[in-house]
């Protein structure tokens, strides 16, 4: 399964990783955070693809993913070279 974390300290709830999600997996929280915003949480952790949208789309750097692979502990090449 993939994990993703997301840092809600540094959150400002700007909603571009809500918008993005293809699955549709985030939303707001109810609760604040330090700064006074509602930062983003995932609403069901195991459909998550690892796409990696989220995180893209973050100005704050807030998101970390690991997809089940490398938790695994299974290499992945930093490139796919092809003739």
């Amino acid at each position: 399964m993939n994990k993703l974390t997301i840092n809600s300290e540094r959150c400002k709830a700007c909603g571009l990783c809500i918008a993005h999600c293809p699955k549709k997996l985030l939303e707001p929280s109810p609760a604040l955070n330090e700064a006074g915003y509602h930062p983003t949480v995932q609403k069901e952790p195991e459909a998550c693809t690892g796409c990696a949208i989220c995180a893209l789309m973050c100005p704050d750097v807030c998101f970390t993913i690991v997809r089940a692979k490398e938790a695994a502990g299974e290499a992945r090449p930093a490139a796919e070279v092809r003739p």
